[in-house]
Formats: structure tokens, sequence, C-alpha cells
């Protein structure tokens, strides 16, 4: 379970007798016991009763910490020109103070954390949101069907769905909102609309930069530059943040309705497979405008 450490990175060794002593193999020795890469952790400060040393990480898993001090102090302790003195101990502050206790604490604090953590996964990965996009819908100029839809879709698949409003055609907005959803709590958010060829069209663009691995496969591919199309063709996006599922789909109602036979085959209320979720999709609409072509 990754803990975030809330900038409380240091950690203080007392009862060190130091005697030409290398900072940086003593710093590696706590890096070792941490499972931290050894240019990760320094010592900062060296006092007569104590050095102190920073941990240059912002998260760190329960059982890289939980009751490590005895483990620390004999790491330590093996350093040419360092010497242990029988009340030597680890003090820290927030997380980290989880070092200190017995191995047998440690094992009581990691289960607890562990299984307090699958629940808390649990509880975000059934939790879903819908945004709709673009300034036709937010001035009323056409009716959000999409959003209604999409909540029963998801209600039926045990998700606890809601509507999170009418995004701005803007990436850096969208993105904000897409990771302030993440942060709530959502295992599951939605965009509609913005995933075309136009110079309104931003919610790939949000979703990469929340995601930069994220899957956005073609649908159909344009001549940039050809009447309205400033871009290359028209995407969808699936990727993620941490439990999170971010989901771009396009903003045509029928186009949505055919897309949610996808959702209904990988979201669950459970971990998402994203990869497998954008083909499906992406095939479906593939396939759904085929179809459009040819009665055009």
């Amino acid at each position: 379970m990754q803990l975030n450490l809330l900038e409380k990175t240091e950690l203080k060794i007392y009862g060190l007798e130091l005697k030409a002593a290398n900072l940086t193999v003593v710093a590696a020795a706590v890096a070792k016991v941490l499972a931290i890469p050894s240019g990760k952790v320094l010592v900062v400060d060296v006092r007569d009763d104590h050095i102190c040393l920073d941990l240059l990480a912002k998260t760190i898993d329960i059982r890289q910490i939980a009751g490590k001090e005895k483990a620390i102090l004999a790491a330590v302790g093996k350093v040419n020109g360092v010497e242990i003195t029988p009340g030597a101990y680890v003090d820290s502050a927030g997380i980290l103070g989880l070092i200190g206790g017995s191995e047998e604490e440690a094992a009581g604090i990691v289960a607890r954390a562990e299984a307090m953590g699958s629940e808390i996964e649990r509880a975000v990965l059934g939790r879903a949101i819908i945004f709709a996009t673009g300034f036709e819908v937010a001035k009323g100029m056409i009716e959000d069907t999409n959003s209604p839809y999409l909540i029963g879709v998801l209600v039926e698949q045990g998700y606890r769905a809601e509507f999170g409003g009418i995004l701005e055609d803007n990436a850096e907005i969208i993105a904000h909102r897409l990771r302030d959803a993440a942060d709530r709590g959502f295992g599951l958010v939605i965009t509609t609309g913005g995933v075309g060829a136009e110079d309104k069209d931003f919610s790939i663009e949000a979703l990469t930069k929340v995601d930069p691995a994220a899957v956005t496969p073609w649908i159909v591919k344009f001549q940039a530059g050809t009447g309205r199309h400033v871009k290359d063709g028209v995407r969808i996006g699936v990727g993620g943040c941490g439990p999170t599922t971010f989901v771009s789909l396009p903003g045509p109602n029928d186009e949505v309705v055919v897309a949610g036979a996808a959702l209904r085959r990988h979201c669950m209320a459970g971990p998402v497979d994203r990869q497998s979720l954008a083909a499906d999709i992406a095939a479906i609409l593939r396939e759904k405008l085929r179809h459009k072509k040819w009665h055009h």
C-alpha cells in the first residue's frame, strides 16, 4: 500500500559515534534496508548526537518502512567508521514514524493497512462520474442525452454514477477536472464530445496531459487542413491514474449508445482492462462509421 509522505521525508539516527565515516555509504545502507534506490537517500546534516537523512520520495510502500528501526541500525553499524551505542534509535515524523516499533507490531500495521487499502480501492472502483463537453451543450443549444444514458448503463453495471457537469472546450481545464475526479475517489471517469478533428476538440489532448501513456486509437483519419479538419482525424481515448480509468467518447448520441456495449463488457465496478476497452470501443465505432458512410 503506497502512502503519501506529505513532505515529512526526514529521519534522524541518534546514538552514533562517527570516525571518518563515509556518509554516502551510510545513506546507501539505509536506502538498501528501505528498498529505495541509493541515490534517493541523502545524509543532509551531521550533529554531535545524531545524523539526519532525507528521502527523495513523495510516496512509499508501508512494507518498506514499518518496523525497520533495528534493521537500519544494524546496517549502519556495519559501515566503516560508524559505531552504534546501546541507546541508539531512529526518530522520524509523519508516516516515517512507522519505522519504529517491533516486527510483530509492524506486521499487524501492514495487515490492517492493506485491508483498509483494499476496502478503499473497492469503494473507488465502484464510483463513476460523467462529464459532457462543448459550448453547444453549455449554452443549451442541444440537449445532453449522453450523460443520462451513460449513468443508466453504469448503474446497471453496479456503479454509483453521477453527472459531473459540462466542461469547457479547453485542454487544461478538462485535464484539471479529470485529475480532480481521480483525487475525489472516482474509479471511472467518462467524457463525451471533444474527440474530433476540429479546433474546438480537446478531450484527447486533455487525457494525454493526465496520462501520457493513454491508449488513443484512431476511429477515422482525415487530411489535416481540409475543410474544418485541423487535426488528422477522430480518436477515442482510455487512460488512467492509479485505480481511476478515464474514457473519452465521441459526442454524437448514436455513437455513445453503441459504445455502451463495450462499457457493459469491460466496466463492472471493478478493475478495467484499459487496452481491451479502448480496442473494443474503437472497433465498434469504426464499424458504426463504415455503415454511416455506406448509407451516405
